[in-house]
């Protein structure tokens, strides 16, 4: 897919290779006591991208986790942070590790250690190279890794920010948990704001009443089938897990199937819902808008051929493989593309970073501000017309912005322009085949130009 994007472009000689390679990854092994006994543990860190300082990338905890696929993420998270024009580096780090073999106190031993090799050469630090969440870890894990680094360096007076994903205690910012979904949502909504985009899927009208299959419910699914449906008037059709896949034409309570699929581990025995055992082959259900939000690679060349959604929102990192994505283009299926489409969390993650270096919350100096002035215009107008303002229009214009509404609005504003920018690309540039390669030529024309004025 890189190599798609720079076939249409013009770089310097050699420019291409130095933005395509991986500039370092490590790998760590380190020994844990747990009880009477003693494992040993291996992780990585990937810097992809230093053309600007710091890195930023997720620490994931699978026992699938290898190197190649922790270099391949930290490429992504470099053209992800400059396509939505994020001033990080890409990074990604692993812990191959299946989290749910281990009790909460052990999983904090391993996070504390793991942290501990990973400071030691300064691949968690505010400075240089800042982790989040990712798949099997949350705010838990990044509130002991914040800890673990500020208790290394006390004196270190950002050592807050050397971690994004905290709890709101701990030093996050509010949204975070959210905001991956949250991205999606508004990356949908920009797209369904330019007519010609939706035709080019063969679709028409706005996000209300779309069909929607949605693989994975977890942080970013849940929170992408919560907000489309209760928002913007999308029904979520299906919905495959682990144990399967449920269907209802009517679409489904968001927070009634994730209070059972808490309850019970899957989607198995959801009332009133069809249930399907082979919860992939539902990848291939009639639908408007497929949005796959677990795992990569799901969309392969063995199932490309046979999927029917005219729109497809990567949700998830890698869903759709090369092989895939030449089929899916050739069918006229829309892809959305991952780079793009999951950059949510990466800009809330950037939010958090300068709270914590700033050491001040969004909303703080200018909130109070904004209610009296909006109290102000309330004064005037019932003045001049004198009548009293309805009440409805009273609290919109007396409530100032807190950290929340900052952060949403901070985010919508970065998928609505990078979405463009993207766009722009896509129809200004005829070599330029499909949405993803506009993205891919965005981020490489930025990191080129930051790499050329470098005079390296």
């Amino acid at each position: 897919m890189f190599d798609r994007a720079i076939d249409t472009m013009s770089l310097p000689p050699g420019l291409a290779d130095q933005i395509r390679s991986c500039n370092s990854c490590y790998q760590l092994k380190f020994g844990v006591k747990l009880d009477d006994r003693y494992e040993v543990f291996t992780g990585w860190r990937a810097v992809h991208s230093e053309h600007i300082l710091p890195v930023k990338g997720g620490i994931r905890y699978a026992d699938f986790a290898n190197q190649d696929e922790v270099e391949a993420l930290a490429a992504l998270m470099t053209y992800k942070c400059a396509i939505v024009f994020i001033p990080f580096g890409g990074s990604k780090g692993a812990l191959k590790i299946n989290p749910r073999n281990y009790s909460e106190h052990e999983l904090e031993k391993i996070t504390r250690r793991f942290t501990q090799e990973l400071a030691k050469r300064d691949l968690v630090h505010p400075s240089l190279n800042v982790p989040a969440p990712d798949m099997g870890t949350g705010e838990r894990e990044m509130g002991w890794i914040s800890d673990t680094y500020q208790n290394l360096y006390p004196e270190q007076v950002s050592g807050m920010g050397c971690v994004t994903g905290k709890p709101v205690h701990l030093g996050g910012i509010g949204g975070r948990t959210e905001a991956t979904g949250r991205g999606v949502q508004f990356g949908l909504r920009e797209f369904f704001r330019h007519p010609e985009d939706v035709a080019r899927a063969k679709l028409e009208g706005t996000l209300e009443g779309k069909r929607i299959v949605i693989q994975g419910l977890g942080n970013v699914g849940y929170h992408a089938a919560k907000f489309l449906s209760e928002e913007d008037g999308a029904k979520i059709v299906t919905i495959i897990e682990r144990d399967g896949a449920i269907s209802s034409a009517d679409g489904f309570d968001i927070e009634a199937v994730k209070q059972h699929v808490n309850e019970n581990r899957g989607v198995k025995g959801f009332p009133g819902a069809e249930y399907t055992e082979d919860g992939s082959a539902l990848l291939e259900a009639d639908c408007d808008i497929l949005i796959p939000a677990a795992l990569e690679g799901v969309i392969n060349q063995a199932n490309a051929a046979n999927i029917k959604a005219p729109l497809i929102a990567e949700a998830a990192n890698g869903p759709v493989t090369f092989a895939a994505d030449e089929i899916l283009r050739e069918k006229g299926t829309v892809i959305i593309p991952d780079a793009y489409m999951n950059a949510g969390g990466v800009t809330v993650s950037y939010f958090e970073w300068v709270k914590n270096l700033a050491r001040i919350r969004f909303g703080y100096l200018e909130r109070r501000h904004e209610e009296r002035r909006g109290q102000l215009i309330i004064d005037a107008l019932e003045k001049m017309l004198n009548t009293p303002v309805p009440q409805e229009i009273r609290d919109q214009l007396t409530t100032g912005a807190d950290e929340l509404a900052l952060v949403r609005s901070g985010l919508d504003d970065t998928m609505r322009n990078a979405y463009n920018e993207i766009r722009n690309i896509f129809n200004s540039r005829d070599n330029v085949v499909d949405l993803r390669t506009a993205a891919f030529v965005l981020a490489i024309e930025r990191i080129a130009k930051k790499y050329e004025s470098m005079g390296l």
